[in-house]
């Protein structure tokens, strides 16, 4: 594995395939170094202690998606040290849309357990075609289910795309890419990866880097310097609006740190769980 101990260069080459226009480069840490031609069109290194920056970041607010247990606030985000965490914690808060009688999930629970903080780009910023590279360090507890990805900034989902640059529950990683098929569900173009597969019992404990390299054409998610899934973009043509391509708009940015859903129950997880962010870069051409 390429982790923040060390980099094996033997790594290089084999670990592109198709993609060797993209490099991975160590001077302490892994980084990417993206091809001629491409400039740093925008990031944030969380340089700041406090609040992250309202210029970059808007939240998400109480109960979103999934059946999920946490209660999306601000106050759950933070940066330190040149980091921003995400923090889950065990905490009981009021539902302020709670309804008495429905049966809707966000509606139907009086109190949330867990609260959390989901940070997006949304209405600030968005980008259409790019390499966006983050590094950071997730929880792998079970019930916890970090994520940083994308969606299309028109179109209801899944018709709007969404990229799952990363991803992990149930005990695997995962590098995503979904559009909307003729009758209306999402198409899922999905890499999983079990942890245990990575022979590193030292892999949570380390910073790691997940990078999307976007081009009008194809769509490919690396971790580590390996790449994970491929799409090709011919293929993301949706018939329900007219072959409309998602991925050739622009998408914005979601950080987030979910509990429950997907990630099982957290009843036998100590908390608080972290995520945390070194940066996101963003990478396009001149």
């Amino acid at each position: 594995m390429l982790t923040r101990r060390g980099f094996n260069y033997g790594l290089l080459g084999a670990a592109f395939g198709t993609a060797a226009d993209l490099s991975f480069a160590n001077a302490g840490t892994l980084e990417v170094r993206p091809p001629r031609g491409y400039h740093l069109a925008w990031h944030d290194e969380f340089s700041r202690d406090g609040r992250p920056n309202p210029h970059n970041w808007g939240y998400e607010h109480g109960f979103v998606r999934n059946h999920e247990l946490q209660w999306y606030q601000p106050q759950n985000a933070t940066c330190r040290g040149g980091r921003l965490i995400i923090e889950a914690r065990r905490q009981k808060v009021l539902n302020t849309h709670y309804q008495p009688g429905n049966p809707l999930w966000k509606y139907s629970r009086k109190f949330a357990n867990y609260t959390s903080a989901s940070l997006t780009t949304r209405g600030k910023h968005s980008w259409k075609y790019g390499i966006f590279a983050m590094r950071g360090r997730i929880d792998i507890r079970q019930g916890l289910w970090p994520a940083w990805w994308t969606l299309g900034i028109s179109k209801p989902w899944p018709a709007c795309g969404e990229i799952d640059i990363m991803e992990y529950y149930q005990g695997h990683i995962n590098a995503n890419v979904a559009w909307q098929n003729a009758n209306g569900s999402a198409h899922w173009k999905s890499k999983f990866t079990h942890i245990s597969s990575l022979h590193d019992p030292h892999w949570a404990r380390e910073f790691h880097l997940w990078v999307m390299h976007w081009e009008p054409t194809f769509i490919r998610l690396y971790l580590d310097g390996h790449l994970y899934n491929h799409v090709d973009l011919k293929h993301t043509l949706d018939p329900r609006f007219n072959n409309f391509n998602p991925f050739h708009q622009p998408v914005f940015m979601i950080l987030n740190l979910a509990v429950g859903g997907a990630a099982l129950s957290p009843a036998h997880t100590r908390f608080p769980g972290r995520f945390e962010v070194d940066y996101v870069r963003i990478y396009q051409r001149h």
